[in-house]
C-alpha cells in the first residue's frame, strides 16, 4: 500500500510540474523545464549521496575507528542479505541516523555519536535495520527524484512570477485577460506549496515502509519502537543544527524543538487534511502503533 501511495504521489507531482511548465511558457516552456529537470535528476542520481553526507557533517569511519558500529552494520547487512554500506559518523550529541546512496552497491549509513550513546545494541540494530530498509526499498532514489521535481516546480514558479511582473498590464484581452492573469498567479503561488506537501507526504510514506522492512530484517519491531520513543524524547530536547534540505533523510525529525502545543496542533492538522500534512516524518506515536501491530502479527516479543 505504501508503494502504491508513493507512485500516486510521484505521478501527481510530475503532472503538477508539466502543467506548470506549460502554463508558464506553453510548449517551449514545457520543453525547457523538462530539460532542466533531466539535468537535475542526473545530478541527484550520481551526487546526491555525497552532497547529503557533506551537508550533514558526516565523516567516514573505518572498523578500527568505530569497531562497535561496524560490527552491528555487518550483522544487519548479513540479516538483510545486502552488501555492507559505507559507515559514517556525525559528531553530534543529538541522537539520529540516516541512509543514503543510489542503490545497495553504492550506499552509506550515518549515525550520530548521540545515538550510539543512548541506545543499547538491540535498539541500535533495529535502527540500522530501518536504514537498510530504506536502501532495500530504494527510498533514496525516490527521495532524490521527488526533491528534484519539487525544486524544478519552485524554479519554474519563480521564473513565472517574474515574467508576470514584467508583463503585467500588457494584455489587451480585457476581462478575460485579467481572469487569466489571476488564475496564472494563483497557480504560481499554490504550485510550490502543493509540491512541498507532496514531497513531505512521500517522505512520510517511506518512513512507514522502512519501519516495516527494518522490522522484518532484524525481527525486532518492538526494539525499533523502543528506539523511536527514545529518539523522539532526546532529539526534541536537543535538536540538530543541520541543513533543512537533508532533514527528511533522518529516522526522526532532527530540527524542531518540542513545544507543549505541538501534539495538539498535529492532531488538528491530521483531522483537517487526513494526514500530518506539514511534517516530513509521521508522528512517532503512529509509527510505534504500527510496529506493535507488526510485532503481534510476527509473534515477536523483542
Amino acid at each position: 500500500m505504501n508503494a502504491i501511495k508513493t507512485v500516486f504521489l510521484l505521478v501527481l507531482l510530475s503532472g503538477l510540474f508539466l502543467v506548470l511548465g506549460y502554463a508558464v511558457g506553453g510548449q517551449v516552456g514545457l520543453i525547457v523545464a523538462f530539460v532542466f529537470s533531466l539535468g537535475m535528476n542526473f545530478f541527484s542520481y550520481w551526487f546526491s549521496d555525497k552532497l547529503a553526507l557533506k551537508m550533514a557533517g558526516a565523516g567516514e569511519v573505518t572498523p578500527d575507528q568505530e569497531p562497535h558500529l561496524h560490527r552491528i552494520v555487518d550483522e544487519v547487512s548479513a540479516m538483510a542479505g545486502m552488501p555492507k554500506p559505507k559507515v559514517y559518523v556525525i559528531q553530534n550529541d543529538a541522537p539520529n541516523a540516516f541512509a543514503t546512496g543510489r542503490n545497495a552497491k553504492h550506499a552509506a549509513v550515518a549515525a550520530t555519536t548521540g545515538i550510539m550513546r543512548i541506545l543499547d545494541d538491540r535498539e541500535l540494530t533495529a535502527v540500522l535495520g530501518h536504514e537498510l530498509g530504506h536502501i532495500r526499498n530504494r527510498d533514496i532514489l525516490v527521495s532524490a527524484i521527488v526533491a528534484t521535481i519539487a525544486s524544478a516546480i519552485m524554479f519554474v514558479a519563480f521564473i513565472g512570477r517574474w515574467s508576470l511582473f514584467f508583463g503585467f498590464g500588457r494584455s489587451r484581452n480585457g476581462g478575460a485577460g485579467i481572469i487569466q492573469l489571476v488564475v496564472m498567479l494563483a497557480m504560481l503561488i499554490l504550485a510550490p506549496i502543493a509540491a512541498t506537501m507532496i514531497r513531505m507526504a512521500v517522505s512520510r510514506q517511506r518512513e512507514y515502509g522502512a519501519d516495516e522492512t527494518g522490522a522484518h530484517i532484524t525481527h525486532t519491531p518492538l526494539a525499533l519502537a523502543s528506539a523511536l520513543e527514545k529518539l523522539e524524547t532526546y532529539s526534541q530536547a536537543r535538536p540538530m543544527n543541520v541543513n533543512p534540505a537533508v532533514s527528511h533523510l533522518f529516522i526522526v525529525n532532527p530540527l524542531r524543538r518540542a513545544r507543549p502545543q505541538d501534539e495538539e496542533e498535529g492532531e488538528m492538522m491530521m483531522g483537517f487534511f487526513g494526514t500530518d500534512t506539514f511534517s516530513t516524518h509521521p508522528p512517532i506515536r503512529k509509527r510505534v502503533e504500527r510496529l506493535n501491530e507488526i510485532a503481534r502479527k510476527m509473534g515477536s516479543f523483542s
